[in-house]
C-alpha cells in the first residue's frame, strides 16, 4: 500500500497502447491503488483495465485536432499542457516520466519523485535520428527552435523534482549529464510470473531470434546482413516502418513473423538458441523476458543490457555495433556453455515484486526525510 495519509497523484507522459513504461504504471498502481493518474492523453481502451479503473484526469490536448494518431506532433505543446494540472491537496507526486511528465508544477508541501525511464530522447541523444534529416530550410530552422526551447524547459523544470529513480545505469548518467542530479537505479519490471520456459517447440530447427519495433535505431540491420553472411536461421518477430527495407535485404535464412501474443512470444523465447539484442537501449525488457525463459542473449555491450546481460554467463556481449563484431559475438555464443537456471536467477533481479519493495521502501524514506506529520 502507498503512505498512510498521503494523498498520491501519478504523472504518465500519455495513455496510448501497452508498453513498458505502461507495465511500470501497472506495477506503480499495485504500491498506490488509490492514486489519481494525471496525463496529456488517454485513448481509451488502449491500456489494461488496471489502468482504466483509476481515475484519470487528461490535458486540454485530448480534444485536438487528429491527436490520438499524431500527438507527437503536438510536442511543442507538451509543456503547456504538463503545467496545467492543479495539483493542489496531492502531498505525494510521482512521474513516470520519458518525455514531459517530470515538468509538471508540484503543490507547497508536496514530495515530487521522479522514475525517469530518460531525459527527453527526442532532444537531447536522439535528435538527429528524429529531425536531423529534413532538408527544407524552413522545417528545420522550426525543429531546431522548438528543440532549443524544449531543452531550455527541460533543464529548468529538472528543479522542481526531489528525487529521481533511473531505469538504468545508462539512464542514470545521462541524468547526470543533462540535469547535473544524482539518481538511484531501480529496474523496470519483468513480469517473471507469465515468461518462464515452455515445453512445447514451435520449430523443429535451430533459430536465433529478434524481438523488436522494426526502427532505425534498433539496428536489427546489423542482424540481418550478419545472418545473411552465417546463413543460420533468423526469425524476426516485430512491425514497424523499416519492415520492407530489411524484408529486401534479408536472405532465405531469415523470416519476418509480425506481431506475436505474450503466448507465442514466451514460445519462441523458450526455444530459440538465443536472443539477438543489436540496438542500444534505456534498458531494455526484451533481453530479461529471454533470460526468464532460460535462454541467453548475444547483445550490443552499451546501455541498459550492461545491467542485464552478465557477459559469459546469462549471454555474450560485443564491444562494436558492427557486423564483424556480431558475428564474432555469435560464434563466442556457440562454443559457451550456459546454464538455463543461472539465467533464469538472473531475471528475477527484474521480477515484480523487487520493483515494487525496492520503490516502496524508497518513496517512504524520501518521505520520512520531509515528513510535516502525516503518519
Amino acid at each position: 500500500m502507498g503512505i498512510k495519509g498521503y494523498k498520491t497523484a501519478i504523472i504518465h507522459d500519455w495513455l496510448t497502447g501497452m508498453r513498458g513504461g505502461e507495465t511500470v504504471l501497472e506495477s506503480l498502481l499495485d504500491i498506490y491503488p488509490d492514486a489519481d493518474i494525471f496525463t496529456l492523453l488517454w485513448v481509451p481502451g488502449s491500456v489494461s483495465s488496471k489502468i482504466e479503473k483509476q481515475r484519470i484526469t487528461t490535458s486540454f490536448l485530448q480534444k485536438a485536432p487528429f491527436i490520438k494518431k499524431n500527438y507527437r506532433h503536438y510536442l511543442p505543446l507538451f509543456p503547456l499542457a504538463i503545467e496545467g494540472f492543479d495539483l493542489r491537496g496531492y502531498d505525494l507526486i510521482v512521474s513516470s516520466s520519458h518525455c514531459v511528465a517530470k515538468g509538471i508544477i508540484p503543490p507547497p508541501g508536496a514530495r515530487h519523485i521522479c522514475y525517469c525511464y530518460t531525459p527527453m530522447r527526442y532532444i537531447w541523444d536522439m535528435y538527429f535520428q528524429y529531425f536531423g534529416k529534413t532538408r527544407n530550410r524552413l522545417t528545420s530552422f522550426i525543429y531546431r527552435s522548438v528543440a532549443h526551447y524544449l531543452r531550455m524547459w527541460d533543464v529548468t523544470t529538472n528543479s522542481r523534482v526531489d528525487e529521481f529513480i533511473a531505469i538504468s545505469n545508462h539512464v542514470s548518467r545521462r541524468i547526470k549529464r543533462y540535469y547535473n542530479r544524482t539518481s538511484a537505479i531501480i529496474y523496470p519490471p519483468v513480469d517473471n510470473d507469465f515468461y518462464l520456459p515452455v515445453s512445447d517447440k514451435p520449430l523443429a530447427e535451430r533459430y536465433y531470434l529478434v524481438v523488436s519495433g522494426l526502427v532505425p535505431y534498433k539496428r536489427i540491420d546489423l542482424a540481418i546482413e550478419a545472418f545473411n553472411q552465417t546463413g543460420k536461421k533468423l526469425i524476426v518477430i516485430g512491425e514497424g516502418p523499416e519492415k520492407a527495407r530489411l524484408m529486401k535485404a534479408a536472405k532465405r535464412n531469415i523470416s519476418f513473423l509480425g506481431w506475436a501474443s505474450n503466448e507465442d512470444l514466451r514460445k519462441w523465447y523458450s526455444h530459440c538458441e538465443a536472443l539477438i539484442f543489436p540496438g542500444e537501449e534505456d534498458f531494455g525488457i526484451v533481453p530479461v523476458e529471454a533470460q526468464a525463459c532460460g535462454r541467453p542473449v548475444v547483445a550490443f555491450g552499451q546501455g541498459g543490457a550492461l545491467d542485464t546481460v552478465v557477459h559469459g554467463n546469462t549471454g555474450i556481449l560485443f564491444p562494436e555495433q558492427t557486423v564483424a563484431s556480431l558475428i564474432k559475438a555469435l560464434e563466442t555464443h556457440e562454443v559457451t556453455r550456459y546454464d538455463s537456471d543461472a539465467i533464469i536467477e538472473n531475471s528475477r533481479r527484474f521480477s515484480r515484486n523487487v520493483f515494487t519493495e525496492k520503490v516502496r521502501q524508497y518513496v517512504m524514506q524520501n518521505c520520512k526525510s520531509t515528513d510535516d506529520g502525516h503518519s
